[in-house]
């Protein structure tokens, strides 16, 4: 099991040995797989996405050649508002840069940073030439992060 892993997964009883008899690829028609529920260690997600996270974004702004001032706006998956929070923090982004709909929606999961995106964008928050920090992060704790220059 992956390091991270452990901490935020969903089990299967059969999926790893049809993925792995068939290099990966499913094969047609899928068989079932019985999935269990998601099962997460949130202590060690939380620890995790507020280390992980900012170094992320920083390692994407030195690729970017661009210095952390320069962020106009912080896009994270929105899955706890204290996780954005503490990464805001680690940063130092104030509140009013960090972009969060978590409070009317909850967890969309994947969908959340595009439906953030989109809501800032449609209300007028992010602006063409505005350059966005996004990272999201999530089972088998994985991560990734762009910075983006809107328009």
């Amino acid at each position: 099991m992956a390091m991270g892993k452990r901490h935020l997964h969903c089990s299967s009883s059969n999926a790893d040995s049809i993925l792995s008899k068939t290099n990966g690829v499913p094969g047609f028609p899928p068989k079932k797989t019985n999935f269990s529920c998601i099962e997460m260690n949130g202590k060690e997600v939380f620890r995790f996405a507020v280390r992980c996270v900012p170094q992320s974004i920083e390692k994407a702004l030195e690729e970017a050649g661009l210095p952390a001032s320069s962020i106009d706006w912080l896009l994270l998956h929105q899955a706890n508002q204290r996780i954005i929070d503490a990464a805001a923090n680690r940063l130092s982004i104030p509140s009013e840069k960090v972009i969060s709909n978590l409070a009317n929606y909850g967890n969309t999961s994947a969908a959340s940073i595009p439906l953030a995106l989109d809501e800032a964008v449609r209300g007028g928050k992010v602006k063409t030439g505005d350059i966005i920090a996004a990272s999201g992060f999530g089972a088998g704790l994985t991560w990734g992060s762009a910075i983006v220059k809107w328009g």
